[in-house]
């Protein structure tokens, strides 16, 4: 993989190790850093995910949050998930070309297998725009966890070569910035679109898990929102905001 230069309106610190770049990100936001910046750790102790489930970090992996506060509303900060999806793809398709495929609504997947994880972040002000926007990213370069609930991969495992993990985050980092600004610039048509053409069970029967229910439906589209459209057994449609979506073996 070529090196990228660094997009030079960005800010970068690396951490040897920390608890968490997207803890660390979040004092900084609330203590009124500005960024952009990305924040970045060779080892981290503490790493979460979504809902806070823990996010193996070991040395060998990409581990960074990239800090902003952009001008846009708060009704649009879930588009972001897409947006920094496709990002993570960008960056696998330059390490395993044709492999990644997106599971709604922001898992990066090789060969089916969750590769990355992606976590947005955000808090809004009274007038509904945006104070500041977090999206943290854990990518798979050398390894992947081994205890988990779904298959995971590694680019390594995928591909049998590990890729440097500071030239990885700094064609993430272009690829960030040129997605996010796209979106800004075209509206989430774009994306929606981009994303579709890689989404992961899309036609196919997924189980999607609620908070207070599990059910079964084909996996049909997106909203213009980022919905997820899903035709139940009955015909009728549902659209899902939030939850975890995986497929239905065949």
């Amino acid at each position: 993989m070529t090196p990228e230069p660094w997009p030079a309106e960005f800010g970068l610190e690396v951490f040897d190790e920390i608890d968490s770049t997207q803890t660390e990100a979040r004092r900084r936001a609330q203590a009124g850093g500005s960024g952009p910046v990305w924040i970045v750790a060779r080892r981290q102790t503490a790493g979460h995910g979504r809902r806070g489930r823990a996010w193996t970090s070991p040395a060998g992996n990409l581990m960074a949050t990239v800090l902003m506060r952009p001008a846009i509303a708060i009704a649009e900060a879930p588009q972001v998930s897409f947006v920094a999806a496709l990002a993570v793809a960008d960056l696998l398709d330059r390490c395993a070309p044709g492999r990644c495929t997106l599971k709604w609504p922001n898992d990066p997947l090789l060969d089916g297998r969750k590769a990355a994880g992606v976590l947005p972040d955000s808090a809004g002000r009274a007038d509904g725009t945006l104070d500041w926007l977090l999206v943290g990213f854990g990518v798979n370069l050398a390894s992947s966890p081994d205890d988990t609930p779904y298959p995971t991969a590694s680019v390594a495992a995928v591909t049998g070569l590990a890729p440097d993990p500071d030239i990885a985050l700094g064609v993430l980092a272009n690829a960030w910035k040129r997605r996010f600004e796209d979106w800004q610039a075209r509206g989430f048509g774009p994306t929606r679109e981009a994303w579709l053409a890689r989404a992961h069970g899309l036609g196919r029967d997924v189980r999607v898990q609620l908070p207070d229910e599990t059910f079964t439906a084909r996996f049909e589209g997106l909203t213009d929102t980022g919905a997820l459209v899903a035709r139940l057994p009955s015909g009728e449609t549902r659209l899902v905001a939030a939850g975890d979506v995986f497929p239905v073996a065949a």
